[in-house]
């Protein structure tokens, strides 16, 4: 048997390293990512073994990612940090696909068995297919406590983008920070009219059973609104004074065409459509579809960029449905 090329050689000990970071990120971060370090060990293992389609088939599990290009360059509320970030790991794949495919073509030309294609080729549609549906997304806020924690991760419908529906947690564009992505509930739409009485929000002259709601005692709102609320004293509510002064009627908030009214589940700690008015239907971004990991943090430990945190991970949390 002829002794492996150089560039087998290199593609396994990168396979290899591939491996030991994606362990050493499922440990530090989401923990459903420790199952695809079997992908660059068997990999690794299947080049040891001269077989051919393992070096190919890691190929296609780089180039396939080439497909989601554009959805994660034109994705809103990316950064152009972010959106740097991503270039250069869309030039990483690339490298990396073309290295494990001479890697093939090397093995080829030495008579190695051929191996098996279609595990590999499942593995590349698998690690692709479901990013153009979904998008995973870290909550650093304690807005939505009760239902979200800081250290959640949650799983994201995006495309096709679902219809709005009250009552339903929604992920949108922030009215005041454009490149940041929030996550409210719905509680009013078009036409709607709301206002919250003793801390109970009345809809369309119906009070809302809201169980998944928390209420501090230090409430920043008042127990009434839009009656007895001054924007004023909030920073950066300059869009919920206009609301105010356009947009109620008989003491009701009225919710114009294209627009909707959301609110957090922690209702008093909560930066909301009572402070920057409604939100645009083109702000949109998707719908939470479930927890996939969680991890406690502080909100300033969740939404430190550069922090490699090993807290507690909440088990009970893992795979809950919204």
């Amino acid at each position: 048997m002829q002794p492996l090329g150089v560039l087998p050689r290199i593609a396994t000990i990168v396979a290899f390293l591939i491996a030991g970071v994606v362990v050493l990120n499922g440990l530090q971060g989401p923990i459903v990512v420790l199952p695809f370090a079997l992908i660059p060990l068997c990999a690794g293992i299947g080049i040891l073994r001269r077989r051919v389609w393992s070096a190919y088939g890691f190929a296609s599990v780089f180039l396939a990612q080439l497909v989601l290009v554009p959805v994660i360059l034109l994705r809103p509320g990316l950064t152009s940090i972010a959106r740097a970030a991503q270039v250069v790991e869309i030039a990483l794949w690339l490298a990396l696909g073309i290295l494990f495919l001479f890697a093939g073509r090397s093995l080829a030309a030495t008579g190695a068995s051929r191996g098996w294609a279609l595990p590999w080729i499942a593995f590349a549609a698998m690690t692709v297919v479901p990013f153009v549906f979904v998008q995973t997304f870290e909550i650093p806020g304690q807005s939505m406590e009760g239902t979200l924690l800081p250290g959640d991760y949650i799983l994201a419908q995006t495309f096709p983008r679902p219809a709005p529906e009250r009552g339903k947690m929604v992920l949108f564009l922030s009215p005041t920070e454009g490149e940041e992505i929030l996550v409210k509930r719905i509680i009013a739409g078009p036409g709607d009219h709301v206002r919250i009485a003793m801390k109970v929000v009345i809809l369309n002259g119906v009070a809302l059973d809201e169980k998944y709601v928390t209420h501090d005692p230090d409430d920043h709102y008042g127990e009434n609104f839009p009656n007895d609320f001054t924007v004023p004293s909030i920073p950066g509510c300059a869009e919920g004074q206009e609301m105010l002064s356009q947009d109620v009627v008989n003491g009701e908030v009225v919710v114009p065409a294209g627009r909707y009214f959301v609110l957090g589940d922690r209702r008093e700690d909560s930066l909301d459509s009572r402070c920057w008015g409604f939100i645009k239907a083109d702000d949109l971004i998707g719908r939470p579809l479930m927890i996939y990991d969680s991890t406690e943090r502080t909100p300033d430990q969740a939404s430190a960029p550069d922090r490699i945190w090993l807290g507690k991970r909440r088990w009970g949390r893992l795979f809950k449905v919204f």
